[in-house]
This record gives C-alpha cells, structure tokens and sequence, in this order.
C-alpha cells in the first residue's frame, strides 16, 4: 500500500467536489464538526477513574482522520475562537468560567494539543493510514501523544513541577483514552471498507 501518495479523505467521498457547491458542503461540514466537537466535550463518562473522561480527544481524532488536514484545522480553529468569544463549548466551561481565561488555565495545552492532533490525523489520513485498522490505531496513538505532550508541558509550567502533574492529567485518562482509540480505530477502517475503494 502507498503510505506516501495523497488520497481522498472521508469527507470527500459524498456531495460536490468542486465549484461553489464544493465550499458549501465543506462549510456545512465545518458547522457539523464543530457541533460534534462540542456535544463530545460535554459528553462525560465514568469508568471508576477519579476524572470522569470526556469524549473530546474522540471527536478531535475522528475528525483529523474524516477531514483531512486543511478542512480538520479549520474545524478545529473555528472551534476554538467560539470558546475563546466566551460560548460554553469546551468540556469545562460554563458561564462563570469561559472565554480566554478558561482557555490559558489549566486546559490550554491541552487545546493547543487538539490542533496538532488534528492536523497529524489528518496528513496520516491523506496518505492512506485511516484504511488499514493497524496503522489508524498507530495514527490514533500518535494522535493522543501530540494532545498530551503540550497539556503536560502546560500544566507544568502553569502550576510547577513539584505538583502531581502526570495524576492530573495523564494516568486518569488512560484507560479511557485507550477505549476511545479502540473504537476510532475499528470504526474509520469500517466506514471505508463500507463505501468501498473510492480513492483515485
């Protein structure tokens, strides 16, 4: 299998490819995405771990790998500037706590995070790696290192490293992260296998 070649995404595989009915779906798309990205960050699961898990890394993943890099960004960015004008759309945010403020606390890397992991997830879909359930469970672990990496690095810097910072966030999230990565890995494989070969 070519790793290196450019392939379709998901997200080109249904409605206009070209011409102004093209930028429609695709900003119909952005909306879908953002709200999706949302809907996940308030969406809680507990698994007996003392930090319920959220099903945001989820959606940010799924969404690098169905999108692609450009149209995943701009997702992703159009998400983030929503939180940043104050609307409660991130996992922890409410009316008392949203905005700018909320996005430099403790949650900041982490967001910085989701950009990188959608534009990984999503060059690793454009060369082919969303087909196999192998190599998307590769994308989907590289995916959660390039969220964890800044989180970590922020939290650190934001509350010291003599504070327990890998039991903040890190080894809370474990278990969950894994589950989640278990079923993006299964599922994208499966839309495509669905659909069939639609690649050029």
């Amino acid at each position: 299998m070519q790793l290196t070649a450019s392939h379709a995404t998901l997200s080109e595989l249904f409605g206009p490819r070209e011409g102004t009915a093209r930028l429609v779906k695709q900003a119909v798309l952005v909306v879908v995405g953002i709200m999706f990205l949302t809907l996940a960050a308030k969406a809680k699961l507990f698994i007996g771990t003392p930090v319920p898990v959220t099903m945001g890394t989820f959606a940010v993943l799924t969404i690098g790998a169905a999108y692609g890099a450009r149209l995943g960004l701009t997702t992703i960015l159009g998400y983030l500037l929503i939180g940043a004008l104050g609307f409660d759309v991130f996992a922890g945010s409410s009316a008392e706590a949203n905005g700018l403020t909320y996005m430099m606390g403790g949650t900041g890397g982490y967001l910085v995070g989701y950009v990188l992991a959608t534009l990984t997830l999503g060059v690793l879909a454009e060369r082919g790696w969303d087909r196999s359930v192998v190599l998307m469970a590769v994308a989907m672990l590289i995916g959660n290192v390039m969220i964890y990496a800044p989180g970590l690095l922020w939290l650190g810097e934001l509350y010291g490293w003599d504070k327990p910072i890998l039991a903040w966030g890190l080894t809370p999230f474990l278990l969950g992260d894994a589950l989640k990565l278990a079923l993006a890995a299964v599922l994208l494989p499966l839309v495509w296998k669905l659909v069939g070969d639609a690649r050029k």
